[in-house]
């Protein structure tokens, strides 16, 4: 039996290329209407701009899917509600929330020496944005065991890698979403 997200609306965050962009290719292929959420910033967080996010909303359309662009950066209270306000004042619903979007941080340093304020960013994006949507998420979806919210982790924040490059930020925030997670999923 095929998968059908038929008359759905998904949301994924960071889908401007790399494994959100997948996703998001993938849900538009089964149906669904997808918001391509991407602030267009580097893996350290820097920098920004929406051709990434429409490049992949081009793609979609190109293909007969629905799409949109969201330029919102989801690592705060503001992004988060211009996110779904705009997406249900273009579809009236939210049924998929993928939390892609994460930044990597300082590489090749020992913890002693990164400063708090590159710990905050890493954290606030990669921990807490997840957490924010999925609240919002929850506000405009009816309880239903059709809904779904993923966050999508590392597994750096599993089990680590001896060959990580010192990514000492990046593997702690996604042992922290996996916990933060899994809370929310026990909650809900």
């Amino acid at each position: 039996m095929a998968i059908s997200f038929k008359d759905k609306v998904a949301i994924v965050t960071g889908a401007g290329g790399g494994l959100g962009r997948a996703h998001a290719l993938h849900l538009a292929k089964l149906g669904a209407k997808v918001v391509i959420n991407d602030l267009g910033g580097s893996l350290d967080g820097s920098g920004g701009n929406s051709a990434a996010a429409e490049k992949v909303v081009a793609e979609i359309t190109a293909a007969g899917g629905e799409a949109m662009a969201n330029g919102a950066s989801v690592s705060d209270d503001a992004g988060v509600a211009h996110l779904v306000k705009q997406t249900m004042d273009k579809w009236g619903r939210i049924d998929v929330l993928i939390a892609n979007a994460g930044i990597v941080g300082p590489r090749g340093m020992s913890p002693d020496a990164i400063d708090e304020a590159a710990w905050a960013e890493v954290f606030r994006i990669n921990v807490m944005a997840p957490l924010a949507l999925a609240g919002a998420f929850q506000k405009h979806v009816e309880r239903s065991h059709e809904r779904k919210a993923i966050a999508i982790s590392s597994r750096l924040g599993s089990i680590g890698a001896n060959d990580d490059g010192g990514l000492y930020v990046y593997r702690s925030s996604k042992a922290a979403l996996n916990a933060v997670w899994r809370s929310f999923a026990l909650d809900n």
